[in-house]
């Protein structure tokens, strides 16, 4: 086999331009699925990434009647659906994968925020519990957070997020300034903000009404112990958790709903979690089909490099028939002459191959730079390519093979 390999590279070096145009098909057909396979791959990773977001695996839990989310603040406070209480909240911290559970109430685009003339537009209001901020990976940046004494007490004190602060104090430094929520008088104790801020890559306008509208205006966060004297009382939480890994979001999201639906006896109002991945999955089947179909176009080049291959292979036997007779003559046997022909044809397209690999990795950095699309290298895209490169040789070498091995040795070296 060596030498046969030994062989193989003696012959192609011989005939280097020959060989080069020889492998071009297939270099051409590799290194266009390379870069095709590290594109989709790159592109689904970052669908994936802008929904994950920053990787801290948050899921939310939240309350929907039949397939709508269910507003408390046009709906009012559901029958049959408890408050969850403590014992429910350790239950769901002790499921395998969670690493850190809290509960929490809110009103999007809630109104009747202001301080002084300037009302938070658009803003949100979240009542939490102690353990809200560390779960989703806020941090304080000003003042303080709330203590112990905020929720037993009741005391009417608030956070804002920088994006809130802003919009409501602009410059100004809000800590111990006096807000108005819904006409009750409460006082900012401090500003917070994410510790991993992650902003979704947009790309085209399908990317920004996907990713791009998920911000907010704002967030007020007050103890949840204090949201009744906004609000309504004895209303249902909703659930955040933070799992282990991204990849135990979806898993661990629906065991806490099947967990907190137990205790639920409406028919018609369940908790969900929110599958991040499985949004994920349906953005990256959208371009599947097109995605299989630039597969197909790139392996016809293959196919064309295969025949190019088999077509100088047979060249290369009607060159070499003198050369095949003398070794018939001297004792070599039939499985000898194919096996060597079989190994010239499975080196010149491997080469190919391993050309096509290296030329489909930089045509994938290329298209990344020119149309800002990430991309992504495909490790078993790269060893399939090489193995299938060898396996066309295999096939495509094999009629060549097998007419030089069963040459007449006579007529062989009678031959001009």
């Amino acid at each position: 086999m060596l030498e046969n390999i030994r062989l193989s590279f003696q012959g192609i070096w011989s005939h280097k331009m020959r060989s080069f145009l020889t492998m071009l098909g297939i270099i051409i057909g590799i290194a266009a699925i390379i870069s095709i396979v590290s594109t989709i791959k790159g592109t689904n990773e970052q669908i994936k990434q802008n929904l994950v977001g920053a990787g801290n695996n948050t899921v939310e839990v939240k309350l929907y009647q039949n397939d709508w989310e269910y507003e408390a603040a046009y709906n009012g406070v559901p029958q049959g659906v408890p408050v969850i209480g403590e014992e429910t909240l350790q239950g769901i911290k002790e499921i395998e994968g969670v690493e850190a559970a809290s509960l929490y109430m809110y009103r999007n685009y809630a109104e009747g925020i202001y301080y002084n003339q300037t009302m938070l537009d658009g803003g949100r209001v979240l009542g939490i519990d102690p353990h809200y901020f560390s779960a989703c990976g806020y941090q304080i940046q000003k003042g303080r957070g709330f203590v112990d004494e905020d929720y037993k007490n009741f005391r009417k004190v608030a956070i804002l997020d920088a994006a809130g602060a802003k919009s409501l104090f602009g410059g100004t430094n809000p800590v111990n300034k006096t807000i108005e929520l819904q006409g009750e008088p409460f006082t900012v104790i401090g500003v917070c903000d994410k510790l991993n801020q992650f902003k979704p890559v947009i790309n085209s306008m399908e990317d920004y009404y996907n990713y791009g509208q998920s911000g907010s205006k704002g967030i007020l966060f007050i103890p949840d112990a204090s949201w009744p004297i906004v609000y309504s009382y004895d209303e249902p939480q909703n659930l955040i958790i933070r799992a282990s890994n991204t990849d135990e979001m979806g898993s661990v999201g629906r065991k806490c709903a099947d967990l907190l639906n137990a205790n639920i006896t409406s028919e018609d109002i369940r908790y969900k979690a929110s599958d991040i991945l499985e949004q994920a999955k349906q953005l990256q089947e959208l371009s599947a089909a097109t995605n299989q179909q630039l597969l197909w176009i790139a392996s016809i080049s293959l196919l064309v490099g295969g025949i190019g291959v088999m077509n100088i292979m047979l060249v290369s036997v009607t060159e070499r028939t003198r050369e095949i007779g003398l070794k018939k003559a001297i004792g070599a046997r039939k499985r000898r002459i194919l096996a060597q022909f079989l190994t010239e044809a499975a080196v010149l397209t491997s080469l190919g191959g391993i050309l096509g690999v290296i030329a489909g990795i930089v045509l994938a950095q290329v298209i990344s730079r020119v149309s800002q699309t990430p991309s992504a290298i495909s490790v078993p895209a790269i060893i399939f390519s090489v193995l299938f490169s060898m396996a066309i040789g295999i096939l495509f070498g094999l009629l060549p093979s097998i007419k030089a091995a069963n040459l007449n040795p006579i007529d062989a070296l009678r031959h001009e």
